[in-house]
């Protein structure tokens, strides 16, 4: 199942992918607000496939795609979690993933553009794999960590590198208004199967610029989750982002900065395809 939040004649929603068309249950009485106070219900999963067979269908081409979830309690990011990337950026090796934070307000959907600010030229991509989750947790054991996840979504960290750069704290270069990329939709992990050999593909106006499989990641999901979940309670609806593939514009001779103009996608294979354009800060 994808799962989807939206804008329909300025009101926010949600609902079900099915073909070209969406079954928009937030549109229907009753329903909840969100797609996270969806996956909130007990039974969520089985609740939201009820309630898709009697929802209003819409065309796709006619909504504006929200960040798959626009409200989570917290984005958690992983840093630095492939080898490539890590020998790129000339860092130690480190026992434990390196997390930091995204505010939700800094994410756009797929379609929309990301925004290179008039603060800096700077803007990098990273494409990632994003994790939602699920049902809530603390202390989740690393065999038990699968069953928290509700799904998967593609996401693009654009990140401010020079403001990344201020201080060892990577926040302020990770959450200027419209930098990060969240989408198309969220797949559920009965859709997706086992991720060690999917193929992540970030490109540029159509050029390759990272390639790497999931597999390829120095701490995986369970690693994650089973972390994460030590130093705060996972909440249904918080997005963790796992970290990007070496080839990051910076790490290039010169270096590839995203500009007004360019168009930017990450491919996951049965995860979906996520593509902005990007514009300047007016």
């Amino acid at each position: 199942m994808k799962l989807v939040s939206f804008h329909a004649a300025g009101r926010p929603s949600w609902g079900v992918v099915d073909g070209a068309e969406i079954a928009a249950i937030g549109l229907t009485e009753g329903a909840p607000p969100s797609l996270r106070k969806a996956l909130e219900q007990p039974d969520a999963m089985a609740k939201i496939i009820a309630a898709a067979k009697g929802a209003p269908r819409l065309s796709g081409r006619d909504l504006v795609l929200a960040p798959v979830l626009p409200d989570p309690d917290k984005i958690l990011c992983v840093g630095l979690n492939y080898e490539n990337h890590r020998k790129e950026t000339g860092r130690d090796e480190v026992e434990n993933p390196t997390i930091f934070t995204r505010f939700a307000n800094s994410q756009v959907g797929a379609g929309s553009p990301m925004i290179r600010p008039k603060a800096s030229t700077h803007f990098d991509f990273e494409g990632e794999l994003a994790i939602v989750i699920g049902k809530p947790g603390r202390h989740i054991a690393k065999a038990d960590a699968f069953g928290h996840v509700a799904g998967y979504a593609c996401y693009n960290d654009g990140s401010i590198r020079d403001w990344q750069r201020h201080t060892h704290q990577f926040t302020p270069g990770k959450n200027f208004m419209g930098t990060g990329a969240f989408g198309p939709f969220l797949v559920t992990p009965d859709e997706v199967g086992p991720l060690e050999s999917l193929r992540l593909v970030t490109r540029l106006n159509k050029q390759v610029v990272q390639e790497a499989r999931l597999g390829d990641m120095i701490f995986d999901i369970p690693t994650i989750l089973a972390y994460c979940s030590t130093f705060t309670r996972l909440e249904i609806g918080d997005v963790i982002v796992t970290g990007t593939p070496g080839g990051v514009g910076a790490k290039r001779n010169p270096p590839l900065w995203m500009k007004a103009g360019d168009v930017v996608e990450v491919e996951i294979d049965r995860v979906g395809h996520l593509v902005n354009p990007i514009i300047d800060e007016a």
